[in-house]
């Protein structure tokens, strides 16, 4: 959430006005400026409305200790009394006139995107994203290399048509073999980050309230793209970001407690409402998936610094399972709402001829912090700071299992397992008809 009182402070002397920044900030989002000047109306009405109403309540305890002499006394005090119990309707009145105009301000700085930080790209789509590295040699075959829905289906370990059936489109039967390897990818990630990299394992509920929603910037903006629960405030969760940043919703944490890291599994739910068809073939886009996710709580001044070490975490996975990758860095056009500077993963697919982004790592500074209100009390006194969040796909299983599946196909149609995976397939060292 961007802070209000940043956006109507305007500087002297030159200095930086935050105004004309995020200003800048949302037109390189290709988002309507216009919203600006439509959010400061507002909070200059409300700020009004509340000034009216304090104003007519110091001259209502005024008059009331007038009368309260003026009986004491034994004057008569009938009129001004009337006087007031009218003025005490109309307070309530300015005072339920302030309580909306403060939830009208509210429910417009909710749809506000983060400020994009200053080194990332400006662009339109994610065609102006910038590549910062590329790691490993991107693998051809002597013969026609097979997409994995092929691959599934003829080793008889994905089911798509009875997925389907049972529930609808864009959900899989996942078996045998597959289902197997699902496992073993998720062990070993949460092995790998727990003990390698030092994030505490944690696994969440898989459902949220509508607080926790808003918090993390699914809601409101994004409300058609979730899972509601009919009857209830819960939603099926669409990543475990959700819950594990809420962990410490509206709580103050220590100084010295940060940094705090976490990582868990989840099944992830989401209705893809704005897809509009995109990869709707094998298991690309799918309504539900299996994903481990890092998250990160720091102090300001190391976000950036940990947001790297997140990203390279998350891209150790790719290296041990030997996978060809590629590090890009989104445009102002193409990174997510609540991101401040994001990096995508993607994933070399041979059978698609394409890579795929596979984990997104983001920086969201304090803009979930603020909508959550995560705050840390600076162990030197002073007044509490916002915590800066992050959190990347560290990674999603099932688009791992595809690169697998795509990167170790072999000549007769079979899957060999990658080396770092095979101590959790006891002894399976290759998938097969």
């Amino acid at each position: 959430m961007i802070d209000i009182k940043l956006l109507e402070k305007k500087t002297e002397d030159g200095g930086v006005n935050y105004f004309e920044e995020y200003k800048t900030s949302l037109k390189n989002r290709g988002a309507d400026v216009s919203i600006l000047d439509d959010l400061l109306n507002l909070n200059k009405k409300r700020k009004e409305q509340i000034a009216k109403a304090e104003d007519a309540k110091s001259h209502l305890n005024k008059v009331t200790q007038e009368i309260a002499k003026l009986k004491k006394s034994g004057a008569d005090a009938s009129t001004l009394i009337t006087e007031m119990q009218g003025l005490s309707k109309n307070i309530k009145d300015m005072e339920q006139a302030a309580a909306d105009a403060d939830a009208e301000v509210n429910k417009l700085a909710l749809t506000l995107p983060n400020k994009c930080h200053s080194s990332i790209p400006i662009g339109k789509s994610e065609h102006d994203n910038k590549v910062v590295r590329t790691v490993g040699t991107p693998k051809t075959f002597s013969f026609n290399a097979l997409e994995h829905n092929e691959l599934g289906e003829k080793l008889n370990i994905i089911d798509f048509e009875r997925a389907t059936k049972v529930t609808g489109a864009r959900f899989t039967f996942l078996k045998g073999g597959a289902a197997r390897l699902e496992r073993a990818l998720m062990n070993f990630m949460l092995d790998l980050h727990v003990e390698t990299h030092g994030y505490t394992e944690m696994l969440p509920p898989f459902i949220a309230n509508s607080n926790s929603l808003l918090g993390t910037g699914q809601l409101p903006k994004f409300k058609e793209d979730l899972f509601h629960l009919e009857g209830t405030d819960y939603f099926l969760i669409p990543t475990a970001e959700v819950p594990v940043t809420n962990y410490y919703n509206n709580e103050m944490l220590k100084e010295e407690d940060l940094p705090q890291k976490f990582v868990a599994y989840s099944p992830c739910f989401r209705s893809e409402a704005g897809s509009h068809g995109r990869d709707t073939k094998g298991l690309i886009r799918q309504h539900q998936f299996n994903k481990v996710e890092l998250m990160v709580f720091a102090h300001p001044d190391k976000s950036f610094e940990l947001h790297e070490k997140l990203t390279t975490h998350a891209e150790e996975v790719l290296k041990r399972l030997e996978l060809p990758y590629r590090v890009a860095m989104l445009c102002t056009g193409d990174i997510g709402f609540g991101a401040a500077k994001c990096y995508d993963l993607e994933v070399w697919l041979p059978g698609q001829n394409v890579y795929r982004e596979i984990s997104s790592c983001s920086n969201f500074e304090e803009f979930q912090a603020r909508r959550a209100n995560i705050r840390f009390k600076p162990s030197g006194g002073g007044k509490p700071q916002f915590v800066h969040t992050m959190n990347g796909s560290g990674l999603a299983i099932g688009r791992t299992l595809i690169a697998i599946l795509e990167n170790y196909q072999q000549e007769d149609g079979s899957v060999l397992i990658p080396e770092a995976l095979k101590p959790y397939m006891h002894g399976v060292t290759k998938i097969s008809k």
